[in-house]
Formats: C-alpha cells, sequence, structure tokens
C-alpha cells in the first residue's frame, strides 16, 4: 500500500493537471484487461506494458497485459469489441487495425464505430530490411533485384492485412514488382525469419529491428516516411532513395468498447497520456513519436476512418479482395 501511494504521488508531481483529471473521475474496481492482438515482445505489447505502472499509480490498479493473436489482429479486437462497456476491458492496437473491412467479407465488427477511442498513443517509422546476403544495399538496387527476379523474393509481414503487408502492398505498387508476401504473427517471428534467411525481407519498426541492425543480422535498405530518423541517420528515406510514393506510417491505438461513458475514457486517457509523457525518452529510442491532438474519442475516431478509407483503398488497388 506505502509504495502504491508513492507511486501515485510521483504521478501527480509529474503531471498534477493530468492526474488530478483522473482522479476526479472513473476509479476501476478491478484490474484493467489491455488486450493486446499480437505476440508477446512486439512494439505494441512493449509500448502497453509501459503502461502498466503509470496506470496503475493514477487510476488504483494494474493494467494487464493479454495477448490474444490471429486474423491480423481482429480476434483481439472483436473481443473488445463485445466486451462490457465498463472501462476494465480495452484494445491496443497498430495501424492493422483499419485494414478489417479490406480483408474480412463478414468482420464482426466495425473497427471504427464499436470502439471508442482513449487515444492514438504514438506514430512510428517503419524501415525496409533485408537479409544481409540478398545482393542490395539500396532501394535502387532491391528494385532491380525484384524485377529481375519476380516473385523469388519472400517478404515477410507481421500477419495479413498488418501494417507490414500495406506497407509492403504500397513498396510493390509503386515500385511495380512481384514479391511473395509470407505472413507470420507478430514481428518478432517476422524479424526471426529475416534473420534466419527463411524470407529475404520484411518491414518492420525501430523497436523490432535496432538490435538487429547493429548487430549485422539485418541491413536497413529505406525508411518509409518522409524525415530520417534520429535513431539511424545514416538511413536514406524511400524519397530520398528515389521512391517517393512508397510512404507508410504505423500507429498505435488504445480503445474501449463503443458504449463506454465519457468520464471513464476520459480517465483512461488521461492516465495512459500520463504514461506517455513518464516514457517519452524511453519510445524515443524507439523511434516512437508522440504527437498532440489524438487523445479524446472524436479525434479518434476521425482519424480512424480517414484511416480505413486510406487502408481498404491501398488494398482494392493491390487487388486484395475481402473473403
Amino acid at each position: 500500500m506505502m509504495l502504491r501511494r508513492r507511486a501515485l504521488a510521483a504521478a501527480t508531481l509529474m503531471l498534477p493537471a493530468v492526474a488530478a483529471r483522473a482522479q476526479a473521475g472513473w476509479r476501476p474496481s478491478r484490474p484493467i484487461r489491455a488486450i493486446v492482438p499480437f505476440s508477446a515482445g512486439g512494439p505494441t505489447d512493449v509500448l502497453t506494458r509501459m503502461m502498466s505502472d503509470p496506470v496503475q499509480a493514477i487510476l488504483g490498479q494494474p493494467l494487464v497485459v493479454e495477448n490474444r493473436t490471429g486474423a491480423g489482429g481482429s480476434i483481439g479486437a472483436d473481443m473488445v469489441a463485445k466486451a462490457a462497456p465498463d472501462g476494465h476491458t480495452i484494445l491496443v492496437n497498430d495501424s492493422g487495425h483499419a485494414v478489417g473491412p479490406a480483408l474480412i467479407a463478414r468482420l464482426p465488427y466495425d473497427p471504427v464505430t464499436d470502439f471508442a477511442g482513449i487515444g492514438v498513443l504514438v506514430f512510428a517509422s517503419l524501415i525496409l530490411l533485408v537479409n544481409p546476403r540478398v545482393q542490395a544495399t539500396s532501394l535502387a538496387e532491391l528494385i532491380a533485384l525484384m524485377k529481375a527476379q519476380p516473385g523469388r523474393l519472400n517478404m515477410a509481414t507481421t500477419g495479413a492485412g498488418g501494417p507490414v503487408h500495406i506497407a509492403a502492398e504500397i513498396l510493390r505498387t509503386t515500385a511495380g514488382v512481384q514479391v511473395e508476401m509470407v505472413h507470420y504473427r507478430g514481428g518478432a517471428p517476422a524479424a526471426l525469419a529475416v534473420v534466419s534467411g527463411e524470407a529475404q525481407m520484411t518491414i518492420l519498426s525501430a523497436s523490432a529491428s535496432l538490435e538487429h541492425i547493429r548487430a549485422g543480422t539485418m541491413r536497413a535498405i529505406a525508411l518509409t516516411v518522409p524525415q530520417r530518423s534520429p535513431l539511424l541517420p545514416e538511413v536514406p528515406t524511400s524519397a530520398e532513395a528515389g521512391l517517393p510514393g512508397f510512404v507508410f506510417q504505423n500507429w498505435r491505438v488504445a480503445a474501449a468498447p463503443a458504449a463506454t461513458p465519457a468520464p471513464i475514457l476520459a480517465a483512461l486517457s488521461a492516465a495512459f497520456q500520463a504514461g506517455l509523457a513518464q516514457n517519452r525518452d524511453r519510445l524515443a529510442q524507439m523511434g516512437e513519436e508522440l504527437r498532440p491532438g489524438f487523445s479524446t474519442p472524436e479525434q479518434v475516431r476521425a482519424f480512424l476512418r480517414r484511416e480505413v478509407d486510406q487502408s481498404v483503398a491501398v488494398l482494392r488497388a493491390a487487388g486484395v479482395r475481402p473473403e
């Protein structure tokens, strides 16, 4: 009890306005289940676990992470969409959350209207990576290799319809190449597939690939965003590498079931914002960027609607149809 009081006091001193708003409103009566629809150890899982201590310090109950993998994140998302709207079950997902309508003909939930936004937590660039044995050290060389050997190179993704799949489809269409998609269940398995040579390339976040890049077990080719990363200042953007259309940014969102009352959403949002602020430096080291203006249900819903429309358009253009 004494440790909890000290943690609460520390959080309150760190962000007094945020903590005060959370304490003045809703308080959970039991641990909060955070459903992460990906394997443990991936960037979404790591981010969610970072929130555990700050959420407990401010709301008085622990945030317990449950990894429910499968179907590009839709299994975990469906659990939350159908959960009681009482604040005790939430979803933390990545940009794959916006892709369900493009892939699943009878998706059992709507990624926008069946959820109430807690916040778009972070934004992150992705990195095109290859196994060091691949005879390409630049994006131009890699594209030339794919064109010379159409369909011979495998792209490891983090799941059908996930952000890596979307980014890979953008690469395929903008570069005019053929590449075989191999879907894994998360960033860690996809990275291991490339390191082992089971797949020749992938597109991952800095947090999922930085150690491999520094160890030389994966080679970074290009970033999928318009600006370079301070973590990898030597790696060019796709535009600098000659393919300006190859642009995609990953994001991570926290959401509750649609009918969750506004005071609960406000308390959860305040606790998560405090957790993000407390972990700002660590998130920056992972290549995760904080942005203001994505912390109310209205802001999150508008953002998700735009992302769903964009994802559907990209996959339709790539010839992907819901099944």
